[in-house]
């Protein structure tokens, strides 16, 4: 699978390089995921917490997977920014929004338990009603809630299972994280008939 090798790659070029290797990782994971496609962050996040499962480590990823977020959100907000929309993508983009449960910056909070909104950097700039600084705060505030909580997951697993039962135990969690999410956004794509 591309996301995997990419994944492999990155992590064999910058894992030598020990901690702060990881948290260069962290951040090409989290901005290409915002950016160009998604990368599964939560398995690369907890991959990367399992190099030493501490509080303290495992805040430095949160930060940097925040920092990364915004940045590559940001980025996208940018480019499509300085292109002209024709008003057709915009009336779709609208009225995709629309069907959603809310059609506000909030959706980027429930964007993280069940994703609905691809590209969030170009619908922040396609829709005329949202704000950039209001968008991001809501990427934000959702990145440190789903990844804080795997995060304390994880430390919890850490904490009461041996070494390499609380590694096939986070990494059972994840998928069953990934699991949940996908299965989320297709019932709520369902529910608003987005989907057939």
């Amino acid at each position: 699978m591309r996301v995997f090798s990419i994944g492999d790659w990155m992590y064999d070029v910058f894992g030598p390089y020990g901690a702060w290797g990881i948290l260069v990782f962290v951040f090409l994971i989290f901005f290409i995921d915002a950016v160009v496609f998604p990368t599964l962050p939560e398995l690369f996040f907890i991959i990367a917490f399992m190099y030493d499962p501490t509080v303290p480590w495992g805040a430095a990823i949160l930060c940097t997977a925040v920092v990364a977020e915004i940045a590559g959100i940001g980025l996208l907000y940018a480019v499509v920014e300085r292109i002209r929309i024709p008003r057709r993508i915009k009336a779709v983009a609208d009225r995709y929004v629309d069907f959603l449960v809310v059609s506000d910056e909030r959706i980027l909070l429930v964007n993280r338990v069940a994703p609905m909104i691809p590209f969030a950097g170009a619908f922040i700039s396609i829709i005329d009603s949202w704000r950039i600084g209001r968008a991001l705060s809501y990427v934000a505030l959702g990145c440190l809630l789903k990844y804080g909580a795997i995060m304390l997951m994880s430390s919890f697993f850490y904490a009461y299972f041996s070494g390499p039962d609380a590694q096939s135990i986070t990494l059972i969690f994840i998928v069953a994280v990934i699991a949940l999410s996908m299965a989320a956004a297709f019932i709520k794509r369902k529910r608003t008939g987005l989907v057939a």
